[in-house]
């Protein structure tokens, strides 16, 4: 017999004698099973709680019936969409809206980033520290407290702001009874309350700057501000582009506990937005109003993804950071 010849195996002893190869997609789940378990938790959240509820948004294009329920109530179109829009108070609740929601975001994005580079140069110690602890605290004070404190210190009789103002000899104001002041108290408020949380992103940003390039510029002879201009702003600058395009898709989303809380019968031309028409004349009516509500929450959302398309977009053409 050929050295070379070989015996053949049968084709059931070979099967035997070698296992089975798996499919690339098997091998790969039961190599890395672990990170599919912990991915299961935040995917199971997205689907039963952001996906699961779409099935419910065509209720804004039905005359719903809690009786009929989704699939049985009639189909009315654009019915909804028509009647909010052709309503006395839209333009009024549309401006008021897009009014608070620019002067919150332009007021309030900067001072997290001019917060974050203060407490950059500032040395470790008691100081700092105090600064971070006085900046951060107001944050993780609920609404309900924060407008009580708002509405203490504002006091047209007893608010530590009127007091001062009478011992200067001004006159006391009724902060709240004139609408023409309640975006500002919002805004500011609101600017107060989460400036020391939010700088903390700015602060990590700041941490990831080369140390070499501030050694190289004090070489030079350049000043902190110097410094602060033409290499934080920088470093940190995509980082806030990202910020304001996510800020920027929630325009319309001003929320209504805050607002509402703040609210009253003088100063509600001011203060009357989306968020709490739609709680009133949707939700808190005599009959509820579903469709309605639905139809007015959908018309929100597409104008904030509309919005978010635009900023992004805009931050491509200038070469910026983008979320796509």
């Amino acid at each position: 017999m050929p050295a070379n010849h070989q015996t053949a195996v049968p084709a059931d002893e070979r099967s035997i004698a070698q296992p089975a190869r798996r499919h690339p997609v098997i091998h790969k789940l039961v190599r890395s099973w672990q990170l599919y378990v912990f991915m299961a938790l935040p995917f199971l959240y997205l689907v039963i709680f952001k996906y699961y509820p779409m099935y419910g948004a065509q209720i804004a294009f039905k005359d719903y019936s809690v009786v009929k329920g989704i699939a049985g109530s009639d189909w009315v179109g654009w019915k909804h969409f028509i009647r909010f829009v052709n309503s006395y108070d839209f333009m009024r609740i549309l401006k008021n809206t897009l009014l608070l929601s620019f002067y919150n975001l332009a007021a309030g994005f900067p001072f997290p980033i001019l917060l974050a580079l203060s407490l950059n140069y500032l040395r470790e110690g008691l100081y700092k520290k105090g600064i971070q602890m006085v900046t951060y605290a107001p944050h993780f004070i609920s609404i309900v407290v924060m407008v009580g404190i708002v509405k203490e210190l504002l006091d047209p009789r007893t608010g530590l702001i009127n007091k001062v103002l009478q011992a200067f000899g001004f006159q006391a104001i009724n902060f709240l009874g004139d609408a023409s002041m309640f975006k500002s108290i919002y805004v500011w408020s609101d600017v107060w309350q989460h400036v020391g949380f939010n700088c903390i992103i700015f602060i990590a940003a700041l941490a990831g700057i080369d140390p070499a390039q501030h050694e190289a510029a004090v070489v030079d002879g350049a000043s902190k501000l110097r410094r602060m201009w033409h290499i934080d702003l920088p470093g940190i600058m995509p980082i806030a582009i990202i910020l304001l395009i996510l800020n920027t898709g929630q325009m319309l989303d001003v929320g209504f506990e805050k607002v509402l809380l703040l609210q009253n019968p003088i100063n509600l031309t001011a203060s009357e937005v989306i968020d709490t028409y739609v709680y009133k004349v949707g939700l808190s009516a005599s009959v509820a109003n579903y469709s309605y509500s639905t139809a007015i929450g959908l018309f929100k959302s597409i104008i904030n993804l509309i919005l978010l398309l635009i900023v992004n977009k805009a931050a491509q053409k200038t070469n910026q950071a983008s979320l796509w």
